[in-house]
């Protein structure tokens, strides 16, 4: 309760300060925007999103929008190796989710130029093409292996992570549907450009379980709150 108590009280000075330039003349027919996202299942940076958007109607947006995000499982624990670098101790396998989708973007509260907050509602869904890579970690051998309980029947058997994108090759794919639902201010103060936060939740569904730490329950639905910083152009 008390987390809510504190949105509340955020959210409220934005929504006053953004009614006092409701229906100020503040019009763009299309927008660009690229950002960075933290999601409750992901890490400290969650993934990429860039999104265009073309005007409909009446303070209305058609968007478009592609996502890249590495799925976490909430069992993952750190442990530092015999080089010194961390790494995730009985994880088989990333789960990268790349999303296209299309939605619509509501105007709630429009800001005037160069001053003000404007407030908008989304809601965006469409296809998620999942890819399952190998997990690789580096050996006391120093050589990189797919981690399995076989191989590496303890942590201390680990010299470190493999390599970035390590796996790529030998990726299956899981085909999935995702849907999203967000607020989004905009605290730009130049007329072009677009700098802000959208806050909101997601639901994703894959045609099978995505097996990222064997010994753990695994899943083929997940669900999140997300977090993202923005900025770009619109005219």
């Amino acid at each position: 309760m008390k987390k809510i108590h504190l949105l509340i009280l955020f959210i409220l000075p934005l929504l006053t300060s953004a009614q006092l330039f409701e229906g100020e003349d503040f019009e763009y027919t299309s927008e660009w925007i690229w950002g960075i996202n933290k999601n409750t299942n992901g890490g400290l940076i969650g993934g990429l999103m860039v999104r265009h958007s073309r005007k409909k109607g009446d303070n209305v947006y058609h968007t478009f929008g592609l996502e890249l995000s590495n799925v976490k499982h909430p069992s993952e624990a750190r442990y530092i190796g015999l080089s010194g670098a961390g790494f995730i101790y009985g994880k088989s396998n990333y789960l990268y989710a790349i999303r296209t989708n299309y939605g619509l973007e509501k105007l709630m509260y429009k800001k005037a130029n160069q001053q003000g907050v404007q407030i908008s509602m989304a809601a965006a869904g469409g296809p998620t093409f999942g890819l399952i890579t190998p997990y690789y970690v580096l050996g006391a051998d120093q050589q990189y292996k797919p981690f399995n309980v076989v191989n590496f029947p303890s942590f201390q058997n680990i010299a470190g992570p493999g390599k970035l994108f390590q796996g790529l090759g030998d990726a299956d794919f899981a085909p999935g549907f995702h849907v999203k639902g967000s607020l989004l201010f905009e605290f730009g103060t130049y007329r072009r450009n677009v700098a802000g936060v959208e806050v909101g939740v997601m639901a994703e569904v894959f045609s099978e379980e995505i097996v990222l730490v064997p010994t753990q329950p695994n899943k083929s639905f997940y669900s999140s709150v997300f977090f993202t910083l923005f900025w770009g152009t619109r005219k």
